[in-house]
């Protein structure tokens, strides 16, 4: 019954017994309990006539709050947000996973309670905490595995350390399953099978397939920039192989490949910037870095079939450049079929699509199903 109102709209008793199929007892039971935790409550009447039994109810997501997450390899965004995903406050910050968990969760602790305070809210009122880490963590267990450049993170309990701080539960994922997740729940509700590739630092992707998000068995599922995809001995990669298509055709390999030509580019930042400047040289390179990524894109949409390709990452607010690319090579690539009706987009959610991925990996924590069904035992 709780699912249903969790979508906004208000529905009378009458009408949650019909949808649910329950008797009036065990429907205002269950009702009573959600009222008394305030997760739902009366529509405020302004007609002028008296509440009745046939009252409408609504999902009150301001009634507990949420604090998510996204941290990437070279910057941070922290937001808490109401039960709906609603933003409240948020902070970014330029960071370095290399500076080892001990100052990156200090950082998020800090900022987590920071936060709170700035929108009024007591520490009692989080219960959750999503956090999304650069690198494949074992989702049940929320700890990084074996992240190539920041050994120090490797095997951390990152849940049980702000789990202690801030004393709500912590589930934590990769970085672009979670841009994924925040993505197709803000976006793409209607699509079932999504890839979300994130082009950022580094290249990875979140798979959405039959409507749920696929991590693989050990959660390295979607790590397209470990795909070998040039056979040359003297492209090595951060992850110790070469060829990789992220020593390829990610932002920091692009710098660096404008770097070694002349070019002022130590960064992504500085790839976007000499791109938005208009250089040439730097739009010829994110243009072909789009089409080495389409290369590997295209046998993704052969084996996926997706209904929609989502390129997220800071490398697409440089233009057109990046998806232009992929699309020429992806569409030329692929079977006819697989692309028929396949759309290949810049993200809609932007730069908040990991945050908003962390939220509702966050509220699905303590509103699921299963969690309000034990609140009834």
């Amino acid at each position: 019954m709780f699912q249903r109102l969790r979508d906004g709209e208000p529905r009378n008793r009458e009408q949650l017994a019909m949808l649910m199929g329950q008797t009036r007892s065990t429907l205002s039971a269950r009702i009573d309990l959600l009222t008394s935790l305030g997760l739902i409550g009366p529509v405020a009447d302004t007609s002028g006539n008296d509440a009745g039994v046939l009252a409408d109810l609504v999902f009150n997501p301001s009634a507990k709050v949420v604090l998510a997450a996204d941290i990437g390899a070279s910057k941070a965004r922290l937001a808490i947000t109401d039960l709906g995903s609603t933003v409240l406050a948020e902070r970014t910050q330029d960071v370095a996973m290399t500076d080892g968990p001990d100052v990156v969760l200090d950082w998020v602790i800090t900022v987590g309670r920071e936060l709170l305070a700035e929108i009024g809210r007591p520490g009692t009122d989080l219960v959750s905490i999503g956090v999304g880490l650069p690198t494949t963590v074992n989702h049940m267990s929320g700890r990084p595995l074996n992240p190539p450049v920041m050994p120090a993170w490797d095997n951390v309990g990152v849940p049980g350390r702000l789990q202690a701080a801030l004393h709500a539960p912590v589930l934590v994922d990769n970085d672009v399953n979670i841009m994924a997740r925040g993505e197709h729940r803000s976006a793409w509700t209607g699509i079932s099978d999504m890839l979300f590739v994130k082009v950022a630092t580094g290249i990875g992707a979140g798979i959405i397939s039959d409507g749920d998000l696929r991590r693989g068995a050990l959660g390295a599922a979607g790590d397209i920039g470990h795909i070998s995809i040039k056979n040359d001995t003297s492209v090595t990669c951060v992850c110790g192989n070469t060829g990789c298509l992220e020593a390829v055709a990610s932002g920091r390999a692009i710098a660096s490949a404008l770097s070694r030509a002349g070019l002022a580019a130590q960064s992504t930042k500085d790839v976007i910037a000499l791109v938005q400047s208009g250089n040439t040289q730097a739009i010829d390179a994110v243009h072909e870095a789009g089409r080495t990524i389409g290369a590997t894109l295209a046998g993704c949409v052969t084996l996926l079939n997706p209904q929609v390709i989502v390129i997220g990452g800071s490398l697409v607010t440089a233009g057109d450049h990046l998806i232009s690319g992929i699309r020429e090579v992806v569409y030329r690539r692929a079977l006819p079929l697989a692309t028929q009706h396949l759309q290949i987009v810049a993200s809609h959610t932007g730069d908040r699509a990991g945050i908003l991925g962390a939220s509702a990996m966050a509220i699905d924590r303590v509103l699921g199903a299963s969690a309000i069904d034990a609140l009834a035992l």
